[in-house]
């Protein structure tokens, strides 16, 4: 009689453990065990418990390839769910296997859990592992399946509630426990003070502030005092919420009428509009994708919402700064260019339509559909076409974390029918559909990989710009990780086009989620190891640093409402001389519609408990010498330039601190 040693260690997780009857069978590649029940005669499976038991089998299993559990009823006691770990097995010869989980197990039945090792299915790979994957991605094809959420729009998570959702997709109880706690500490106290009963204008700026007395940040304070300075308004451009907007300008557009009499009194007599675009300082923010995007009704009052083009100026002194604004597409009389020399009110309320208008493609197209949507995309496919043992699955799982519930809620309670955006944005239910779906046709592979596009945008050499420089830093040290890994598990070209679990994996995100456009330039098949591993550094970077650089700042930069007010409630003026502060005042978002709007992004930038920072991988996913060291390597660099992001912010107090790799959470789940 052999024994095989089995320990089962169970997740610290609040309510981990559980009450019900665990067996076990063990699945060698010389046969099965019987199956044997996991019982001290006591109290198994506590949270954070280790707990050791002896298997006998009359025969030599040879190495142990799955280990199957089984979860039946035990006396009276309820179903409850069970964190498991991992499990690992040790043979009588002394050969140690580790089975790594990190899920719920929830209900009864049968529950396979695969060796650690990564592995790609070739001819060789045993029957036991094929069956194993088969079984298991037959399984979460049932739970997660996609769905059409809009028209032209990525496909999405058939559920329509969070409750809907397996287990495994939902928040942790601490997580929930604390998101729950952020709204409430968020809406509590403008609703008690009336802001969010009261439809009013505001009658002087100064008074946004008390609708939040204690949340007020650092940097929130410095945009309050800093918004309407054109410096500030160029800085945005780079190290703002939207760093992907501005463009190098070579050429000015005809339908911009901008010539060098126009801005001669910006650009001083040193220099000329010519001179400037040849020496590549002219830059543009064109924000044509909103020109016909319907608009809101709030307060029963019709919302407004411009497509402006901005053009901007890198001075002497590396400042970025609007030297030109027209207000919509189509030049005319009654579409004037406003200039820094134009009355004080004209030139500060064209700034505020630019604003208005970043507001929107930020949200729905930078926030929503580049990081929240794509990172969606990616969590099912990989849910449906990599199996736990698969490498792949190992490295990008982790980034994958809680994205199905926070998108779930989002198109609940964030842009669903009467949700926070009908009742604070111009584009509100029924303009994000249209935008997404403008910003799918216009989407290419080199806007998600950082590298192409700041090459495609021109603005390699801009001083100054962290996102730039924080960004490519991390975007290197991801891509040197991830082609270590690929070239640990891929020995050649040929073992990447030949894995038909992951042809099938890339093909369902380019027909599900980028809805088959091949003028995206989004790979669908893979035949290089180079090829791969870029496209995975794009999945990581998305779901952990990009959606950390246009996420994490939205309270310090939208708290300030006239830095991005979120709707306006007059159409954008047709003549110059006629602005003032008062018009103004009635041209921003009224008093109910501001709290909401500093509502939501107080409640967005706020990290729920529960966080796991970019490459603090709790989860030992990878159990081989070599993968784990290749995670340490990535952890250092990462620490590294922490480092020296921190020593940089010590220098000003406009810090740009959201690329910081301790403040970077690895998957989008807020």
């Amino acid at each position: 009689m052999l024994t095989y040693k089995v320990e089962v260690e169970t997740g610290k997780k609040l309510y981990a453990g559980t009450m019900n009857s665990i067996s076990v069978v063990l699945i060698g590649s010389g046969g099965e065990s019987q199956k044997h029940p996991l019982d001290h005669w006591g109290k198994d499976f506590l949270p954070g418990a280790r707990d050791l038991y002896e298997v006998r089998c009359d025969k030599d299993l040879g190495k142990i390839l799955v280990v199957r559990l089984y979860k039946e009823p035990f006396s009276c006691f309820p179903e409850d769910a069970w964190f498991c770990n991992s499990i690992k097995v040790t043979c009588p010869n002394g050969e140690t296997s580790e089975f790594p989980y990190y899920l719920w197990i929830s209900g009864y039945g049968t529950f396979e859990i695969p060796q650690g090792k990564g592995i790609i299915l070739e001819k060789s790979v045993s029957t036991a592992i094929k069956k194993q994957r088969e079984a298991e991605l037959e399984q979460k094809r049932q739970t997660h399946k996609w769905k059409t959420y809009a028209e032209g729009a990525p496909h999405c998570i058939s559920a329509d509630d969070v409750k809907e959702l397996p287990p495994n997709d939902q928040f942790s109880f601490l997580k929930t426990v604390s998101f729950s706690y952020n709204f409430l500490s968020s809406s509590l106290g403008p609703k008690l003070k009336g802001y969010l009963q009261c439809s009013d204008s505001w009658t002087d700026l100064c008074d946004i502030k008390r609708v939040f007395c204690s949340h007020w940040t650092e940097i929130s304070n410095l945009v309050s005092e800093k918004w309407n300075e054109d410096t500030f308004f160029g800085y945005q451009y780079l190290n703002g919420l939207n760093p992907l907007m501005i463009q190098k300008c070579l050429r000015i557009p005809d339908n911009f009428p901008v010539d060098d009499v126009t801005v001669s009194a910006t650009l001083g007599t040193s220099t000329t509009l010519q001179k400037e675009l040849q020496n590549g300082n002219i830059f543009l923010a064109d924000y044509k994708i909103l020109e016909g995007i319907p608009t809101n009704v709030i307060n029963g009052e019709t919302q407004y919402l411009a497509a402006p083009m901005c053009l901007l100026w890198k001075s002497p002194e590396d400042k970025v700064v609007p030297i030109a604004i027209q207000l919509n597409q189509t030049p005319g009389e009654e579409n004037p260019i406003f200039l820094p020399t134009d009355p004080e009110w004209d030139w500060t309320l064209a700034k505020i339509w630019v604003r208005n208008s970043e507001f929107q493609v930020h949200e729905i197209v930078t926030h929503l559909l580049y990081t929240h949507l794509a990172a969606e995309i990616f969590n099912i496919a990989t849910t449906r076409h990599l199996p736990m043992g698969h490498p792949v699955y190992k490295l990008i799982h982790p980034h994958l974390r809680y994205t199905l519930e926070i998108n779930t809620l989002a198109r609940q309670t964030l842009i669903g029918p009467n949700g926070l955006f009908d009742q604070a944005v111009v584009i509100g239910n029924g303009g994000v559909p249209v935008l997404l779906a403008r910003a799918m046709e216009s989407l290419t592979y080199s806007a998600l990989c950082l590298p192409d596009d700041i090459e495609a945008r021109g603005v390699e050499s801009i001083p100054n710009y962290f996102y730039r420089e924080d960004g490519m830093r991390i975007w290197e040290a991801m891509e040197s990780y991830v082609s270590d890994i690929v070239r640990y598990y891929y020995p050649n070209d040929k073992t990447v086009s030949k894995d038909l679990e992951l042809q099938a994996w890339v093909a369902e995100i380019f027909q599900e989620g980028f809805l088959s456009n091949k003028n995206s330039g989004i790979p669908s098949s893979f035949a290089t190891r180079v090829e791969l591993s870029k496209y995975l550094t794009m999945v990581m970077f998305s779901c952990s640093a990009q959606h950390a650089a246009v996420n994490s700042g939205q309270f310090d930069f939208y708290a300030w409402m006239p830095n991005a007010p979120s709707t306006m409630r007059k159409p954008p003026p047709t003549a110059k001389g006629t602005t003032t502060y008062q018009s103004v005042l009635e041209t921003l978002p009224a008093i109910n519609t501001t709290t909401t709007a500093m509502v939501t992004v107080n409640l967005l930038s706020k990290e729920p408990l529960d966080q796991r920072p970019l490459g603090r991988y709790e989860n030992k996913n990878f159990v081989e010498d070599v993968p784990k060291k290749c995670v340490e390597q990535f952890r250092d660099k990462l620490c590294e330039i922490s480092k020296d992001i921190k020593l940089r912010n010590k220098t000003g107090k406009l810090m740009y601190h959201y690329l910081d790799p301790e403040e970077i959470e690895s998957s989008v789940s807020i």
